[in-house]
């Protein structure tokens, strides 16, 4: 009966939602009836809290929300059926299911990544409780003799209890004393064992209160070996390797992108062709070739084959930038020419600001191909002070697999720089991708 409560309670709220996002665009559109549609909300935040069980509050809640509205609607709307009114409720209409779905499907990406931020926040026996506790939780600690201790309930009674001293099965405790409260409580002696309880584990609930348990960020640097100055190395690492692949994959892919779309030269579209093809081929195919290449060089063990190969283009950001390169009117490069400029000075001062949006999308590309990037250090790394972050929190997780509080601080840690940098730069990254190819 759940489940059919669940179904019907979501569908019914989704409807009534549907339909209070259309009504609510007419509104604001004619600055009228808001007052009622905030009215219909209430209803529904009333039958929310009806004493039944929460999966038929939902239908309730959403019988009573579409009811509302659907009366609201037929009383209250425009009478008008047809001509502009009605092409308007129909645009309505659309863009609050197109809002509903958006919305859903933002909430279900984004719910993994609310995990990985409260599970760094949370003590490890909180982690895997069922029902889930989405908000971090600390118990709560008292202080008797200058030493805290953690608070609790017993089960039976419902009484508050102090814990002292844990054995395997058992809790050492005290009775929760209005003086603890105040802040004035003292620890007794060892020797009143009258004032002391044996009571069983599985009879004691931890009173537990809303506090993210930040250690868990200090504890997983600490535990990283000092020599690399506690994670410090391999950030530099990583950000060492991450620039020079910047400046490699934006140096090399425009000059070859230019030279396809801008030059004329025997065989052009026929090498443009063979680059194309090259992307069909699989990394794994010429993964030995080319370790083969860097062990010859002695580049093994160095930070050299990281970044290196971003300085030979790859085909798809070539790719990108030549259509780009193809929507500049030819009329600003003959300028160019005829005011005496050379070839490379057109691509260096007209050409790359002309295509900053591809530009801004393929830096974000390479930035985050190279900040997790696990192969490469993977294959050609082995001194622990070369590492990179990737490779790092791979042998963190290697050595802590069952603290994950502290594994999910550091992957936080180590995902937080690309979080960053594609919230400041999505727009350009969005506007360089959807413009890819675009004439005229």
């Amino acid at each position: 009966m759940n489940a059919i409560g669940w179904t019907l309670g979501v569908a019914g709220l989704y409807g009534a939602a549907w339909l209070w996002l259309t009504l609510a665009q007419a509104a604001w559109r004619r600055r009228s009836g808001l007052p009622q549609l905030i009215a219909l909300l209430g209803l529904i935040g009333v039958a929310l809290a009806l004493p039944v069980p929460f999966p038929w509050r939902l239908v309730v809640s959403a019988g009573l929300g579409l009811a509302a509205l659907l009366f609201w609607r037929r009383y209250r709307a425009p009478a008008a059926q047809t001509g502009p009114e009605a092409r308007r409720r129909q645009e309505d209409r659309k863009q609050a299911a197109l809002h509903l779905a958006l919305f859903t499907g933002g909430v279900l990406f984004i719910i993994p990544f609310i995990w990985l931020l409260t599970t760094s926040l949370k003590e490890d026996e909180d982690i895997f409780r069922f029902p889930p506790t989405w908000l971090p939780r600390q118990q709560v600690q008292v202080a008797l003799g200058g030493k805290p201790y953690g608070l609790a309930r017993v089960k039976a009674s419902g009484a508050s209890v102090v814990e002292i001293a844990e054995t395997e099965t058992t809790w050492r405790v005290l009775p929760y004393t209005p003086a603890m409260e105040a802040g004035k409580g003292i620890l007794p002696d060892a020797h009143q064992s009258e004032l002391f309880t044996e009571l069983p584990k599985r009879d004691l609930v931890k009173v537990k209160t809303f506090s993210p348990r930040w250690a868990n960020y200090a504890d997983a640097l600490n535990f990283l070996p000092p020599e690399t100055l506690h994670g410090a190395m391999y950030l530099w690492n990583t950000v060492i390797v991450t620039l020079l692949n910047i400046v490699g994959v934006l140096l090399s892919s425009s000059l070859v992108a230019f030279a396809f779309a801008r030059l004329r030269w025997p065989g052009r579209d026929l090498l443009f062709v063979l680059m194309l093809s090259t992307m069909m081929l699989p990394a794994a195919v010429t993964l030995i070739p080319v370790f083969l290449i860097y062990r010859g060089l002695g580049w093994v063990d160095t930070l050299q084959p990281l970044w290196v190969g971003s300085f030979f283009a790859a085909p798809f950001n070539v790719f990108l930038l030549r259509q780009f390169f193809l929507t500049i009117p030819n009329d600003l490069e003959d300028a160019a020419k005829i005011d005496g400029c050379s070839y490379l000075r057109i691509y260096w001062t007209i050409m790359l600001p002309l295509i900053k949006p591809a530009l801004a999308a393929l830096t974000i590309f390479a930035f985050m191909g190279s900040w997790n990037n696990f192969m490469g250090p993977l294959i050609y790394i082995s001194s622990p002070e070369k590492m990179t972050l990737a490779y790092a929190l791979r042998l963190f997780q290697s050595a802590h697999t069952s603290e994950f509080g502290m594994l999910m601080a550091a992957s936080t840690l180590v995902m937080m720089p690309v979080l960053l940098v594609f919230f400041f730069t999505q727009r350009y990254f969005i506007e360089g991708v959807t413009l890819t190819g675009i004439k005229g």
